[in-house]
Parts: C-alpha cells; sequence; structure tokens
C-alpha cells in the first residue's frame, strides 16, 4: 500500500527558528534574533493572551458558540454579513476551503511566482494544476491587470497577494477590478491581504461590496490572517471574506469547528485590540524606512512588515548573517538567489539587523543591486 502519486507536490519548508539554529550551532537561543518569518516583534495582542489563558480550562467543548461569535465579530469589522466570512485554520485553511468551493479535477488556477508556495500546494491536494504568472526584478515587482492577463488562460482562480511576499508590492483595488472584468464569469480572483493592515491601501471586501465606487462583485474574495498583525501565528486562525452568493457553501466544504476554542476566543479578543495592530504597523512603518536608508545595498519599497534586499549571493549571506546571531530568509527558494527577506523588527532588531547585514557584505565584498540576474523560474517557493 502507497500513497497516491505525490511527485508533483513540494513539501512545505518554513523559515528557520531560534532553537534549531541555536542547537546546530550550539550556541546559546539568546545570542540570535530571528527575522526570517514575518512574525510580529512585539509578540501577540495582549488582549488575545489574557483571553487564551481564561479559555484554557474550557477546552473540553467544542468551538460552536465562540466559532459563532468569532464569525460575528470579524462581519461587523468589515461590514459584511456572517454567511460572508469562513473561518479557517489559518490563512491556508481558507484556501483550502476556497479550492474546495470552486476547484473540479483539472481545473487551474494562476498564481504569483515568485509567491506562496501552498497557493499552488492546496491547488494540487485538490487534483487541481497550477500556471504562473511573473513578476519582474526589473520592473520593481510592479503587479497590474496586464501582468496577469498577459498568463491568464481560463484559469478557474487567479491568486493576488497584496502586500506581496517576499517584495512588499501592492496592487491597486483599480487593478483588481479591471482584471475582474477581463477574466471569464466562473473565474474567481483572490485578493490574499495577510499582511493588509501593514499597507497604506483599502481591502478588497470593498469590490465585494460595492463600495468606494466599485461595482459590487459576485467573483473576487478575500483572505486575511491573524498571524500577522495580531501576532497570532501559533494558533492558527484566518478567514476569507466571500460573496454574498456564497452563503451556503461554507458548510458543505468546511472541516467540523475550522477554528479552535482557543483560537476563536483569541481571534475575539485581538479584533478589537486597536492599540496593539496600530503599535505593531508603526513599528514595521519605521523599520521599513530605516532599512532602505541604511543598508548598503537595495532594499525594496515594501508595504508589508518586510523588507527585499538585494545581497548578490543570498545564501552566503544569510549564513554568515545567521553566524553572527541574525536569521533572515534566503530567498533562493522563491526563485530570487540574490535576495534576502528581513522581518520588520523593534527598533533594537532593526538597528542589530542592518548593522551585521552591512558588515557581512563589507566582509563579502560581494557586488550588490539591484543586480541584472534573472530569476529562477524553476525554484520551489516554499515560505510564508
Amino acid at each position: 500500500m502507497q500513497p497516491r502519486d505525490l511527485s508533483d507536490h513540494v513539501a512545505y519548508e518554513a523559515g528557520r527558528g531560534i532553537e534549531e539554529v541555536a542547537r546546530e550551532l550550539d550556541r546559546d537561543p539568546s545570542e540570535f534574533v530571528k527575522l526570517a518569518s514575518n512574525e510580529n516583534p512585539h509578540g501577540p495582542s495582549p488582549a488575545a493572551a489574557v483571553a487564551i489563558r481564561e479559555t484554557a480550562s474550557s477546552v473540553s467543548s467544542y468551538p460552536k458558540a465562540a466559532h459563532a461569535d468569532l464569525t460575528s465579530a470579524v462581519a461587523d469589522r468589515w461590514n459584511v454579513a456572517d454567511e460572508q466570512v469562513w473561518l479557517a485554520n489559518g490563512g491556508d485553511g481558507a484556501i483550502d476551503y476556497l479550492h474546495r468551493a470552486v476547484l473540479e479535477p483539472g481545473d487551474s488556477i494562476l498564481v504569483p511566482a515568485p509567491g506562496f508556495a501552498y497557493y499552488g500546494m492546496s491547488s494540487r491536494y485538490h487534483h487541481g494544476d497550477v500556471r504562473e504568472y511573473d513578476l519582474s526584478k526589473a520592473d520593481d515587482f510592479t503587479q497590474d491587470a496586464e501582468t496577469v492577463l498577459e498568463h491568464y488562460d481560463g484559469d478557474r482562480a487567479i491568486f493576488l497577494t497584496s502586500p506581496h511576499n517576499p517584495t512588499g508590492s501592492t496592487i491597486p483595488l483599480e487593478e483588481v477590478a479591471k482584471l475582474a472584468d477581463a477574466t471569464d464569469d466562473e473565474t474567481l480572483v483572490v485578493v490574499d491581504e495577510a499582511y493588509g493592515e501593514f499597507a497604506d491601501r483599502d481591502s478588497a471586501v470593498a469590490l465585494l461590496e460595492g463600495r468606494d465606487g466599485f461595482e459590487a462583485r459576485d467573483d473576487v474574495a478575500v483572505l486575511r490572517t491573524f498571524s500577522k498583525a495580531y501576532g497570532l501565528a501559533g494558533v492558527r486562525l484566518g478567514y476569507a471574506v466571500v460573496p454574498g452568493e456564497w452563503a451556503d457553501a461554507y458548510a458543505r466544504v468546511n472541516t467540523p469547528f475550522a477554528a479552535s476554542e482557543l483560537a476563536c476566543r483569541a481571534g475575539i479578543a485581538a479584533v478589537d485590540d486597536d492599540e496593539h495592530v496600530e503599535r505593531t504597523v508603526e513599528t514595521a512603518r519605521d523599520s521599513r524606512a530605516y532599512m532602505r536608508e541604511h543598508i548598503d545595498a537595495h532594499v525594496w519599497e515594501s508595504e508589508g512588515n518586510f523588507a527585499l534586499v538585494d545581497v548578490g549571493d543570498a545564501s552566503a549571506v544569510a549564513e554568515e548573517m545567521q553566524q553572527r546571531g541574525v536569521i533572515v530568509r534566503d530567498c533562493s527558494s522563491f526563485g530570487l538567489p540574490g535576495c534576502i527577506r528581513i522581518t520588520c523588527g523593534t527598533e533594537d532588531e532593526t538597528e542589530r539587523a542592518v548593522e551585521t547585514v552591512n558588515d557581512v557584505l563589507a566582509a563579502l565584498d560581494l557586488e550588490t543591486g539591484p543586480s541584472d540576474e534573472a530569476d529562477d523560474p524553476d525554484a520551489e517557493v516554499v515560505d510564508s
């Protein structure tokens, strides 16, 4: 007995943690700072942390009430109907639900390259195919409808990431609407806004609801997560906001109790913790600006909680920075072998990261960019 043919699937590879690196190098974990996984440097929402502690004694019960309460709180936040909010076990769980709702075997999805591996992974799990559209380094990873439409071929779903990981670029809502207008009626445009709180742009939820001068649409869905701005990556909580016409589909595609009791109670507390989110967003903006001003290499403008840096040789720079106690993301796995991604940290963490990368660049005497190297089209994208 063997599993089905999984040769076309890739394994998800998360960013390395402090404990893992410290064990490998036989060092004390306190020597390291991790700026590789776009986590919140201020930790979880304090209100959510309290809710988790208070909920611990009730985890023997299924989260039916908590699930309904969180759904209602998120719906109120976006001024949509409860039925439009599909809670999930992280943003990746919401991707699974959308694929269950739209994909037939053999259908294709269109995803950005570089981009989030799980779009394609989930499609393959559901017996769908994966095609890519390229975001060009030469064009500073600009996102617009034309770029996507050049590769569109009747795909069942198109994924946009705004802000985009790992580059930090965004796509204007006018371009999303243009893309949706130009594609087939049965093509779903999914706007992944996992880093949306950090961007100075309105959410694509406006397109679903016909706000801000846009026509209401039934072919756009939006992904959001509690992992980044709310600091709840460890509880795995995300959601999709879908068209109102999809009300009956969620009950048919979700797993029983899609989010845990702890996750739901944490989310209910966090969704109103504006102070924590505002502090987190301010820290990210300051960190991005500091990196762009002080790193001795090209740093792309970003609207996420991270910055992409052209260092010439990502593997060498990331390895040497790790030896010096700063863990960053080698973006070779994204098809960007000359780039590293640095998560926005606290003021002290950011200053340490900048000093370290500059020292490493000087020590290795690398030629930095923006370079003319070609992106690697065959690289597997593996990070969040």
